[in-house]
């Protein structure tokens, strides 16, 4: 199994419940292909550095979980079929930036308390 991290932008017009609803789907995918989701993280909206679909901001999600490498190319299928999907990236990690996104997610679950 690899470990990887995907970072995801959704239409600014959705609602709050389509946006859950859409990550949630995500999510569902990844343990249904077996993975083993580690984090999640909502960065809520930002501005975008340059338009996309004449929008100018964007909601942005990032998921990292541990799946087999064959899993990864029907998941980016599911985001090319979303149309509520403006943009997405997945990365494989190596060792040091799973470091790096261990450390990063106890900085973030330290300053939500």
């Amino acid at each position: 199994m690899n470990h990887y991290e995907t970072v995801f932008i959704l239409n600014p017009v959705l609602s709050d419940t389509q946006i859950k609803e859409t990550v949630q789907k995500f999510e569902d995918y990844l343990v249904s292909k077996g993975a083993e989701l580690v984090s999640k993280e909502d960065w809520g909206l930002k501005k975008l550095a340059y338009p996309i679909q004449k929008k100018k901001s964007g909601f942005y999600h990032l998921l990292e979980y541990k799946v087999s490498g064959q899993e990864i190319t029907a998941f980016e299928l599911e985001f090319r079929r979303d149309d509520s999907v403006m943009r997405y990236l997945s990365v494989k990690l190596d060792k040091h930036a799973a470091a790096w996104a261990t450390i990063r997610s106890e900085r973030v679950k330290s300053t939500k308390k």
